[in-house]
């Protein structure tokens, strides 16, 4: 249990460490934590997040790929016959870049009642899902922009075991080859790419390509993992060797106890309940591989050209803002724009501040599009 540091607390108010939620049942009956405009505590019962968790039989963590993906498209499928702003869609997309085909689930939301005027291409953070994004997505359709999400490698719909990536070099090719598609089929639109954490690093690496560059009309990141905190300093010495030698292993160091990534207990308990989230251990491969991204990613920050703003919680603690402020500094873009938010945490799109967080992104996205 911690105590939950913005905005200030009675000592008396917890919040529970949701990432604890990796190895049994959550024993916890309610969630403490301070809502955004009140004075007193919101109270809100878990009761049925611990019921979801015991109705998959603890396959939450490591949920097999079909199962996966058939309940990915179930609710593309649930959203479009209920949806009436927009068109709800899904497909598959296969890729070789490991050597074999790899197939990887990829979902989109278009306007029907505005004109498409731009198309968003959005990555999700690791251990989510593109799915975890249709609020954000339909505000930006009502903008008149399309936006197409793809689950990379071992999460959501897409192929692989849940939450292990072999390399994010790999997700960076995946993602550049959908990006290539996308604008094959959205000739004449600007395209924008959208990401949050793991998934903003693997966005901007993908666009340090000359070739993705000159395409890319703009770049959105929410909380890159461009500076991360490791729970135990001996990790990144450890990491390469335990990557080669067990990969898969669920390595308890490289995830913090009771770390807060968003403040509305709402959202922790729609994240965490969802068995398309990843809620075990980090994977010590996968966890190498985030190391090793943002360490390429520092010394490449000068090559980065593209417009971007990039938004991040000053009291984030998964990843750090200073790495946002070094983006900003070191990118050579002519373009370029920073956000820190006090108070907020990780999870920006799911604070209790996430309409404000919103609102700045797509002034920024209508401001590009007047250019």
């Amino acid at each position: 249990m911690i105590c939950l540091g913005t905005p200030p607390l009675k000592p008396e108010i917890l919040i529970s460490d949701h990432l604890g939620w990796h190895t049994q049942t959550p024993k916890l009956t309610k969630i403490l934590a301070f809502p955004a405009k009140k004075n007193r505590p919101l109270s809100l019962n878990i009761t049925a997040a611990a019921e979801k968790t015991r109705n998959f039989k603890g396959k939450n963590k490591e949920m097999e790929v079909a199962d996966r993906r058939a309940l990915a498209i179930k609710r593309v499928k649930e959203e479009a016959a209920a949806c009436e702003d927009c068109l709800r869609d899904f497909s598959l997309f296969t890729t070789n870049v490991r050597g074999d085909s790899t197939t990887l689930f990829t979902q989109s939301w278009t306007p029907v009642s505005v004109k498409v005027r731009g198309v968003i291409v959005l990555l999700h953070g690791l251990n989510e899902h593109s799915g975890r994004y249709g609020d954000f997505a339909k505000q930006l359709n009502a903008n008149g922009f399309k936006v197409i999400g793809i689950d990379w490698i071992g999460h959501g719909g897409s192929d692989g075991l849940h939450a292990y990536v072999q390399s994010l070099d790999d997700a960076v090719l995946d993602v550049k080859l959908f990006m290539e598609k996308v604008l094959a089929e959205s000739t004449g639109l600007p395209c924008f790419c959208f990401g949050h954490s793991t998934g903003a690093a693997v966005i901007l690496k993908a666009v340090l390509d000359p070739v993705i560059e000159t395409h890319i009309t703009g770049v959105v990141v929410t909380s890159p993992a461009i500076g991360i905190k490791p729970a135990h300093p001996v990790f990144p010495v450890l990491a390469p060797i335990f990557s080669l030698l067990l990969p898969k292993y669920q390595l308890s160091a490289a995830n913090k106890k009771g770390v807060v990534v968003c403040r509305d207990p709402e959202a922790l308990l729609v994240k965490y309940s969802d068995p398309l989230v990843y809620t075990g251990f980090v994977r010590v491969r996968t966890g190498y591989e985030i190391l090793r991204i943002t360490s390429y990613l520092k010394r490449n920050l000068s090559r980065l050209r593209v417009p971007f703003l990039v938004l991040h919680g000053a009291a984030d603690t998964v990843t750090d803002p200073e790495g946002s402020h070094k983006l900003y500094e070191e990118a050579s873009s002519t373009d370029k724009s920073i956000k820190l938010y006090p108070g907020l945490v990780h999870d920006l799109l799911f604070e209790p501040e996430r309409e404000e967080v919103t609102q700045d992104i797509i002034e920024w996205l209508n401001n590009r599009m007047q250019r």
